[in-house]
């Protein structure tokens, strides 16, 4: 068995890390109902809170299901353009087929964004290629883009628009449900448009927005229940006055406590002992 160790960088792999389950970290029950409500949502949080890895489990558990094809993508990637929408379109466009290619092979969804660019122009290309894989397969489209706010300008408006205009589609010809996931809610971002030369607000680029959930800090309990895990796999226990230190120096922020953990238990010479104690 391999041991895992406190994650301190990228999502939450269990098999590797000891962690609190991602779906435990919001009301499932809410997401699931929103998604089956055709709703389109927002996740926000600081960074290093989880959602990249709540929105992983989470697609995990919808396609596992058989009800619904779920496409998680990252679109940082498209951040370096700027307010180049074409170039920006370009790289989200290449990240969805790539995600497409690994989560569903064969389903020739790669194909159907090919050309969207060329089709339907910078403007319409999201959105072409979204009617057309949501088309392709009776099950209805879920779609997370994760990173949403990382877009600059002219980027970000015409992807928050391309969702809103093909929105009243669904879900036959258009993703049932989406969740924009970043560090702030999209009623916040104030977008700098270099092609009308004015402020675009979220919310109004985005309208259609049915709720914000914002991923919150772990809680005491799940910051012992964290370090429990270090202990159940390899004995070496917390003294009590480690544990409320933990918890004292982070308030459950969870990298901070994954960070302080992974340094007294791995980075610590002492601390790799593990018929040792890691006290205050």
């Amino acid at each position: 068995m391999t041991q895992r160790f406190f994650n301190t960088s990228g999502p939450v792999v269990p098999a590797r890390h000891y962690s609190i389950p991602p779906l435990e970290r919001f009301d499932l029950d809410e997401v699931l109902r929103l998604i089956r409500d055709e709703r389109y949502f927002v996740l926000h949080a600081p960074r290093q809170t989880g959602k990249t890895s709540a929105l992983l489990a989470l697609r995990e558990l919808l396609n596992g299901g058989g009800e619904y094809r779920c496409l998680y993508a990252n679109v940082e990637t498209a951040q370096t353009a700027r307010g180049d929408v074409a170039g920006g379109m370009e790289a989200i466009l290449a990240e969805l087929r790539i995600r497409a290619r690994i989560a569903f092979p064969g389903s020739g969804l790669e194909e159907l964004a090919r050309w969207a660019l060329e089709d339907a122009g910078a403007h319409g290309a999201l959105r072409e290629t979204l009617v057309r894989w949501s088309t392709a397969d009776a099950k209805p489209l879920v779609l997370f883009l994760d990173e949403i706010d990382s877009l600059v300008g002219d980027t970000l408006i015409s992807v928050l628009r391309q969702l809103r205009a093909g929105y009243d589609e669904r879900p036959a010809a258009f993703p049932q449900s989406a969740i924009l996931c970043g560090i702030r809610d999209v009623r916040d971002y104030r977008i700098h448009s270099d092609a009308s030369k004015e402020i675009i607000a979220g919310g109004s680029a985005f309208n259609i927005k049915a709720k914000s959930l914002r991923l919150g800090d772990f809680g005491e309990a799940e910051v012992r229940a964290l370090l429990g895990q270090h202990t159940a796999e390899t004995g070496q226990a917390f003294t009590e006055g480690a544990l409320a230190a933990v918890w004292r120096q982070t308030q459950g922020q969870p990298w901070l406590a994954n960070a302080l953990a992974y340094q007294a238990c791995f980075e610590d010479r002492a601390g790799r002992d593990r018929s040792r104690p890691i006290g205050e």
